[in-house]
Formats: structure tokens, sequence, C-alpha cells
């Protein structure tokens, strides 16, 4: 509530700023989705564990725009001309969140609802990796931005999900736990939701399958503990980073009332 709920949409609104200046294109896309788009995006263990269905209809409700972003190029062949779309997405995400547990899951860490930037890019396939590692940078540079200490972690291939090729976790310092936290995750899926959704590239000797990608740039209100905490004074304000005050009105502390 109050000035945390006016960080908590100034940080949205920067973070959709700071992915324009990427060179993304920016979109609200759909909060609800078909089971084919649902089916196409993510394996049928993370559906299970994650999304909500609506009930009498066959529409699931987003646990990420990913899933709206990726499935808008439903049975799509691209034209080559067109090549690499990339495109910065506002959105609710709604989680189950199944096998959450512990001290450290409560409160405002781990929850049924919140909200989130995204980035997708789909691109030729020879351009993945480089699109992978740019991506996740954003996140980091992101963050740094607001002088919230970050690293990356690479997730190993039994943490993977079925369809991802690889994946990385970034997180920020907790003062209080003394230890990092995830605050996004960035993904290379190369051709395998291409290959489910029939998304493909119009080439010379054919067509053939796009790659795939997406990435959390900054996904509220978990981030909020990492600005809390490296940013908590003795007093008990916590001052608001210099990037994000043009969007908070000027706000320079948001103190203890």
């Amino acid at each position: 509530m109050g000035d945390v709920a006016r960080l908590h949409s100034a940080i949205l609104t920067y973070a959709r700023d700071f992915m324009i200046n990427k060179g993304f294109t920016y979109c609200i896309p759909p909060y609800m989705i078909r089971s084919d788009v649902v089916t196409g995006v993510m394996s049928f263990d993370e559906m299970d564990a994650m999304m909500y269905k609506i009930e009498g209809e066959d529409l699931y409700l987003i646990g990420t725009s990913e899933h709206s972003m990726i499935g808008k190029f439903k049975d799509q062949i691209l034209n080559k001309q067109n090549m690499p779309y990339t495109i910065t997405s506002y959105s609710p995400c709604f989680r189950k969140e199944k096998g959450a547990h512990g001290i450290e899951e409560r409160g405002i860490y781990r929850i049924h609802q919140f909200e989130k930037q995204e980035m997708i890019v789909v691109c030729e396939p020879e351009q993945s990796w480089e699109w992978y590692d740019k991506m996740w940078s954003y996140t980091v540079e992101f963050f740094r931005s607001m002088n919230i200490p970050v690293r990356t972690l690479e997730c190993c291939s039994g943490d993977l999900a079925d369809l991802k090729a690889k994946s990385c976790d970034v997180e920020a310092w907790s003062p209080r736990q003394q230890k990092y936290f995830e605050v996004g995750s960035c993904s290379n899926l190369t051709d395998a939701q291409a290959r489910r959704l029939g998304i493909k590239i119009k080439g010379e000797n054919g067509n053939y399958f796009a790659h795939t990608l997406n990435n959390t740039v900054v996904a509220p209100p978990r981030m909020l503990i990492s600005i809390m905490e490296n940013n908590y004074r003795p007093d008990g304000s916590v001052v608001v980073p210099e990037v994000l005050r043009p969007y908070i009105g000027g706000l320079e502390k948001i103190k203890v009332k």
C-alpha cells in the first residue's frame, strides 16, 4: 500500500522503458490462453504444477506472458527479413506453485499472483546462443542500475524442464538472509517450442523451425525484498534508487509513517 505500492509500479514502468531502449517492442498480452498454446509452450509437468484452469472453458490463466507472446506465432511461417522478433511485455501472472514450502517462502516471496516485465526472442537458429547471453545480461544490468548486487547461476541439466536447452537464474543479494535468492530466469528452448507450435522460418531451400528464448526482466513484488533490504536505513526508511525516482514523483525516501 501507499509508497511501497507506488515503488512496485515504478519498477515495472522503468523496466518497460529499459527494454524499449534495448530495441524491444512493448506489448500487453492476453492473460488467458487456450490449451493448445499451453501444451506448446511448456512441459506437461510444468503445466500441472503451475497453471490455473478456468472451469468449463478451454482457457488457462497465464503463469508468465512468455506463454502468450510465443503463442502469438503459432502456425506461422516467418519472413527472414523480419527476424529476429524481440518483444517485451507487462502482465499479471498466476501460478499454483505446487511444492513451495519453508519460512523464506512466506510473505511476498512466493505468491499465486504477481506482476512481471518479460522479454522473448524468436530468431534464426544460429543466433539463439548470442541472444541467450544478451538477454540474461540485460537483467543483470537492470538490477545493477538500481544498486542491487546480483549474480547469475547456471541451472544443471537435471533441474531443466523438458523443453529447455539451457537456463540460468539471476539472483539478488539479501542482507537479512546473507545469501542470494532468485529474481529472474533466462532460458533458451532452441526449437522445442517452435516444433510444438509450428513456428517456422521461410528459407530458400525449404522452411525450418525458429528458435525461441525467454527471460524475466523483473517480477515484483518478490524483487521488492532486494530493494527494501539493500536500501534500508537505521531510521526505518528505505532509499529509492535514483533511476526509479522519476517514476515515483521524485520521491527519494520511503519513510515510516
